[in-house]
């Protein structure tokens, strides 16, 4: 028998047995390196949350206060909402939950789906809002199934309160949810906000947003498995925001709004201001809005209303004030005659003009509205509102003159009004005009002739025409126009300021306005127009009706043609124009109203200013205007400024 030697074999064998040991063990410390050190810390920090959850404790916003200091126009009362974990959702899908919610917390399941669909596709959403304004049928569910739906808890957080028939609804404006898009843009990227936080989206709410919105708190606690607290660590307050005082006068407000409810169309604006510094009193726009709206974009009667309001065709979420344009009509008037008289065209005695009853420019006859008014001068021009006196005026300027009143003037430009959204008004040129007219795009004489008496090119917001008249008012200076009065402090929430959880205190802010512009206005010119805008009033102009004894009024009518003669009725009325300020040669206070489509601006422009002027008689003097009706007493708001409500806690039990 041959022996055969297979220790050759064997050591081979144990060579590679060797060497898969060697190889996996290597591989084994390779992977122990990557896991302990190379992710280490993230595996410490998964580790971590699974045992230990921040819950998040919203911060209420700050109050919007009328100008008393005191009355709440905007605040915020707590409420529950039912709150989705998506960290305790682990295997489940969005989509199985939306028919047992759905069912259990009596919510539309169409907007469920939606709301799962948009916002489960961005990770960045840690919650979800399932149920807002929760009912304590709905705690009490998810308090009894939180071992079957572990990833529902219930928050209590602040809701946006707002007064009753959208009053003030375009001043205040309203918040809403910060949107993925809105997340990506330059002006929200670095403050730090986060998916669900909830903004301010327009008004007042938004354009001082970083001030009325607090800083979050939260609570951290140690949760099971399943999510279910189990201790209580630490608790870091929120920060209310800092309440802001408006200049809202609630007594002119409800005046304004109450005349704009009783207009033949229901649609137009009033703007109150205070000439001597730009403050806005009170300033309507109608048809309004109700802002608690969007805190019911939840359901289902709240998307039907918010839809409703979109397809409007009287288009209530307009801020007409600001985002509105209308032919000035007569309005206009002033402005051209203290242009006319600056830039030498027309003089203080020697100002006479032609009217003629019209004016022939070709073919084409274009009558004075008022009539023939003779040879007026500028006074009587201004009082009787003659048409024919412009038409020449302003073929006088030409229209490069035109366009420095509107450059001087500041028509062409935003009024800087801290109001997001404002539009700028649109005044002539020949770039419109061959814009706007491209078959017939040269500039002609009847187009000066058009804008020389506002119903050209020249189209205005009221907010922009109340401060260039304002201007006049107040013999040149004119401010901008602004609705802020003063940010109030919040005091520092924690015990150690060296705490990266400490909350600084938010000190009371004052805002520096931008000082007026000086319009170059000769004085004894400025008195001329002045004194004619009185007449218009309070001798036999064309609004003596709204005349006050010892309240000088100065103001202009204006009735603006929206289509040619003939068809003006109905929905296709002329707007009815009044502005105004008194008292005329010491102004306190300046007012434009444009009621739309309405008729002529003495029948309806000029009684709605008026009753404003009663109020604030009333208020200032302690006594009725003469001949005033009696003024109704402004009720409380609803939403008074309640105390601070105690921070209640996320629950998750």
């Amino acid at each position: 028998m041959k022996f055969e030697d297979t220790s050759q074999n064997l050591r081979s064998r144990l060579w590679i047995v060797q060497s898969l040991v060697v190889l996996l063990l290597a591989l084994l410390g390779v992977r122990l390196y990557y896991l302990q050190l190379v992710r280490g810390q993230y595996y410490a920090e998964v580790a971590q949350n699974q045992r230990i959850r921040l819950l998040p404790i919203r911060a209420p916003r700050g109050d919007i206060l009328a100008n008393d200091g005191k009355t709440a126009l905007a605040n915020s009362n707590p409420i529950y909402n039912v709150i989705l974990s998506r960290e305790d959702l682990r295997d489940r899908k969005l989509a199985s939950l939306v028919k047992p919610l759905a069912e259990a917390l009596a919510v539309d399941s169409d907007i469920l789906q939606d709301r799962f669909e948009q916002i489960g596709s961005q990770p960045a959403f840690e919650s979800i809002l399932v149920k807002q304004d929760a009912t304590p049928g709905d705690i009490a569910w998810v308090e009894a199934h939180e071992l079957e739906f572990p990833e529902l808890r219930v928050e209590q957080q602040p809701q946006r309160r707002y007064p009753a028939n959208g009053m003030l609804a375009h001043v205040l404006g309203y918040v809403g949810e910060i949107s993925p898009e809105q997340l990506k843009q330059p002006a929200y990227k670095d403050k730090g906000l986060k998916p669900g936080d909830v903004i301010g989206q327009s008004g007042l709410e938004q354009t001082y947003d970083d001030y009325l919105r607090g800083k979050d708190g939260y609570r951290k606690v140690i949760v099971d498995s399943r999510g279910r607290i189990q201790d209580e660590i630490a608790i870091v307050p929120p920060q209310p925001g800092q309440d802001l005082v408006s200049t809202i006068d609630l007594d002119l407000q409800k005046t304004a709004e109450d005349q704009l409810r009783k207009s033949p169309q229901g649609r137009g604006v009033v703007i109150v201001m205070n000439p001597n510094n730009g403050e806005i009193l009170a300033l309507a726009s109608a048809p309004t809005f109700d802002p608690n709206l969007f805190s019911r974009m939840g359901s289902k009667e709240g998307r039907a209303e918010y839809a409703a309001l979109l397809n409007d065709p009287k288009k209530p979420l307009i801020n007409r004030a600001i985002q509105g344009r209308y032919p000035p009509g007569s309005t206009w008037k002033p402005l051209m005659a203290t242009a006319g008289l600056q830039q030498g065209v027309i003089s203080i005695d020697d100002s006479n003009l032609v009217c003629g009853g019209g004016i022939t420019i070709g073919n084409k006859f274009t009558r004075c509205m008022g009539g023939n008014h003779g040879s007026p001068n500028l006074h009587v021009a201004i009082m009787k509102s003659c048409d024919a006196y412009f038409y020449r005026l302003g073929l006088k300027m030409k229209l490069e003159g035109i366009q420095a009143m509107a450059d001087e003037f500041d028509l062409n430009k935003r009024t800087g009004i801290d109001l997001p959204q404002e539009v700028v008004s649109t005044t002539p040129s020949r770039e419109l005009k061959a814009r706007l007219y491209p078959r017939d795009p040269d500039w002609k004489d009847i187009d000066t002739v058009y804008s020389s008496f506002g119903q050209g090119q020249d189209v205005l917001t009221p907010i922009a025409l109340l401060r260039a008249h304002s201007a006049i008012a107040m013999g040149g200076r004119m401010y901008v126009p602004h609705l802020l009065k003063e940010i109030r402090p919040v005091a520092a929430v924690g015990d150690d300021p060296t705490s990266p959880d400490y909350r600084q205190a938010r000190l009371a802010r004052s805002f520096d306005r931008p000082e007026p512009k000086i319009l170059p206005i000769p004085k004894d010119q400025n008195e001329v127009v002045v004194k004619a805008m009185w007449s218009v009033v309070n001798e036999a102009g064309t609004a003596t009706g709204i005349k006050i004894a010892g309240f000088d009024i100065a103001g202009k009518t204006g009735t603006a043609q929206v289509v040619s003669l003939g068809k003006d009725v109905g929905e296709h009325k002329d707007h009815s124009w009044f502005v105004s300020y008194a008292p005329a040669f010491k102004p306190e206070i300046s007012c434009v109203a444009l009621i739309e489509n309405a008729g002529l601006g003495s029948r309806f422009g000029a009684p709605t200013v008026r009753a404003i002027y009663d109020v604030y008689y009333q208020k200032t003097r302690n006594e009725a205007a003469p001949g005033a009706l009696p003024v109704a007493k402004t009720p409380r708001l609803e939403n008074k400024t309640p105390k601070k409500p105690e921070t209640q806690i996320a629950r998750n039990q």
